[in-house]
């Protein structure tokens, strides 16, 4: 799931202690280094990635931002209206319908905010979703919502009345799942980065190649190159005081 990478629109929540362009290039570096990590996935497990974008006509700035193989599908939610899916319900709701009216038998729906996310994860929620029956795999957040959704069929349920974008989405969306009788295949939590806070552990993590949970993380070269190139975590560390400590 990506936003057209365009200055003042991708990776708000940075802008400051980054400038708009540095936001952009980092959202960019993201998108690079995820859909490279889905193509690392492919060659161990039956997966085809694509990106779901938003807003319709942007698709001509993806160009050169993709790994090889990876398409894209329009997700800016324009063709939902069932009741109480919204927000960011709509888009993922709008991406899980175009894709299994591609024949696919199962939809994972990733996040573009988690560049390090261990390729084995990626994998196990293939593995779990090949299996025989209706389930749903979820990747907890530690934030409280999830970087990953796996599902073998669009239930309207699992988007509807959700609070997007708050720590009790994990939580409502295993409530559904429930209310569905989906059984639920929960993979070990990663973090997304979406603020500075997130930012600055990325940096450390991606410079120690620390993982979490014993998982490898994937190295995520394109976002450590702009961190670099922008002097990313320099900007965090000036921009953190004694009042607003940044998560390690």
């Amino acid at each position: 799931m990506a936003k057209a990478p365009r200055p003042g629109e991708v990776k708000t929540r940075l802008v400051p202690p980054l400038t708009a362009e540095a936001a952009c290039a980092l959202s960019a570096g993201f998108l690079r280094d995820i859909t490279k990590n889905i193509s690392l996935a492919a060659r161990d497990a039956s997966i085809h990635g694509y990106v779901a974008y938003a807003p319709a006509g942007s698709a001509e700035l993806f160009d050169g931002m993709l790994a090889d193989q990876t398409k894209l599908v329009l997700a800016d939610g324009a063709e939902i209206t069932a009741a109480g899916v919204s927000g960011f319900g709509r888009s993922l709701l709008h991406a899980a319908r175009s894709l299994f009216a591609e024949g696919y038998l199962a939809v994972c729906l990733l996040n573009s905010d988690s560049p390090n996310l261990p390729t084995t994860l990626l994998t196990q929620s293939a593995a779990a979703l090949a299996e025989d029956g209706d389930r749903v795999v979820l990747g907890p957040a530690e934030d409280g919502g999830y970087y990953i959704l796996g599902i073998k069929a669009p239930h309207l349920h699992l988007f509807a009345d959700i609070a997007w974008s708050t720590s009790a989405v994990a939580d409502q969306t295993r409530q559904r799942a429930k209310a569905l009788g989906l059984s639920v295949v929960e993979l070990d939590p990663w973090y997304d980065v979406d603020d500075a806070p997130a930012l600055l552990r990325l940096c450390h993590d991606l410079a120690a190649g620390q993982g979490v949970n014993g998982h490898q993380p994937y190295p995520a070269p394109h976002t450590a190159r702009c961190i670099e190139q922008f002097g990313i975590d320099d900007l965090l560390l000036q921009d953190s005081s004694p009042t607003r400590p940044f998560a390690r």
